[in-house]
C-alpha cells in the first residue's frame, strides 16, 4: 500500500527544511548555476554544499550537467521556482502583519516603558 499523500508532502517539505537547500533553490529559481557559482552565494563549505545538493538530487528537485570539470545545476520543474516565490509571499504577508502588531503594542506601551 502507497504512503496518503499528506505523509509524501510532509516528506517533501522536510527536505525543503535546510537554509542551505532553500538558498540553492532560490538561486537554481533564477537560472543554472555551476557549484563554484553557488559556494560564495550560499556561504558554507564545499563538502557541506555537496551533501545538500545531494539531498535535492535524491528528491529530484535539481539535475546535474557536467561541462569539463564544472558541474551544473538546475531546476527539474519550473514549479519549484514558483513554490519559493509563493513561500517568499506567505512570509511576507505574516511579517507585515506582525510589524502592525508590535506598532500597536509600542503605541499602546505607556511613555518610557518598552513593550511586554
Amino acid at each position: 500500500m502507497s504512503a496518503p499523500l499528506y505523509q509524501l508532502k510532509a516528506e517533501f517539505f522536510k527536505t525543503l527544511g535546510h537554509p542551505v537547500r532553500i538558498r540553492v533553490l532560490e538561486l537554481l529559481s533564477e537560472r543554472e548555476h555551476a557549484v563554484s557559482e553557488m559556494l560564495p552565494e550560499v556561504g558554507v563549505e564545499p563538502a557541506h554544499l555537496s551533501q545538500q545538493l545531494a539531498v535535492l538530487r535524491r528528491a529530484n528537485l535539481v539535475i546535474t550537467r557536467r561541462e569539463g570539470s564544472a558541474v551544473y545545476y538546475s531546476l527539474t520543474n519550473p514549479q519549484v521556482a514558483e513554490l519559493m516565490r509563493v513561500a517568499r509571499s506567505i512570509l511576507s504577508g505574516v511579517l507585515a502583519g506582525q510589524a502592525e502588531l508590535l506598532a500597536d503594542l509600542r503605541a499602546a506601551a505607556p511613555e518610557g516603558q518598552p513593550p511586554t
